[in-house]
């Protein structure tokens, strides 16, 4: 049983996070490589060369990991943290689920307004439902996190609507396959580092998983 409850996938590869010392999926782990001038490196995508520091998706668990000079006795030599490094990470991964979400767009695996994404959610044909932090309370309510799939609400208006090219979107839906999975894992990584938008989410955590998508 991993962190948060959730079933470990067998198949999934396993990290130790060098706060808590558990060992997870690394889906729920950020990477982190030191680099030649001996700083904190975050590695998003998981593909810069070098021995990887992992450390939970959470804002608190990486505040904890910098504030204790964990990187340091995970690398087994001084190194230093830039400045502002979780507000980095936090604005890398925003940046990479706008773009997952905008690529899952173009071969029609993701819409975004009210009445389209009903539509989908109606048809059972969504599987990722996701609502601006900032939009209506009224109009997210009257939504649902599709059976069997997820719900995000991390992103803002306007973040939401960089994936869909406009100025702002409230409401957005993927389909399953394609892209879906990687938006989930990024998205739930933001969520960690976000926490909760502290507003509406019809019962649900934001970031539920009742299912893989």
């Amino acid at each position: 049983m991993s962190r948060g409850g959730r079933d470990k996938d067998r198949d999934d590869p396993e990290r130790r996070c060098i706060v808590s010392g558990e060992v997870q999926p690394k889906q729920g782990l950020i990477r982190f490589v030191i680099g030649p001038d001996a700083g904190v490196v975050p590695d998003l995508a998981g593909k810069l060369p070098g021995r990887g520091i992992w450390v939970t998706a959470d804002r608190a668990t990486l505040e904890t990991a910098i504030k204790k000079n964990l990187f340091s006795r995970a690398a087994r030599a001084q190194v230093t943290v830039p400045e502002g490094l979780i507000d980095t990470v936090e604005a890398g991964l925003v940046e990479r689920v706008i773009s997952l979400i905008s690529l899952a767009r173009r071969p029609g695996g993701a819409i975004c307004g009210f009445e389209k994404v009903k539509d989908w959610l109606d048809k059972g044909q969504a599987k990722v439902l996701l609502q601006a932090s900032d939009g209506s309370e009224r109009g997210k309510q009257k939504l649902w996190t599709p059976p069997g799939g997820r719900y995000f609400g991390c992103l803002t208006a306007h973040e939401l609507g960089l994936a869909f090219g406009r100025d702002y979107a409230i409401h957005a839906a993927l389909a399953a396959g394609g892209l879906a999975s990687r938006v989930v894992e990024d998205a739930a990584k933001l969520h960690g580092l976000r926490g909760s938008d502290g507003k509406y989410d019809g019962g649900r955590s934001a970031g539920k998983d009742t299912t893989s998508a």
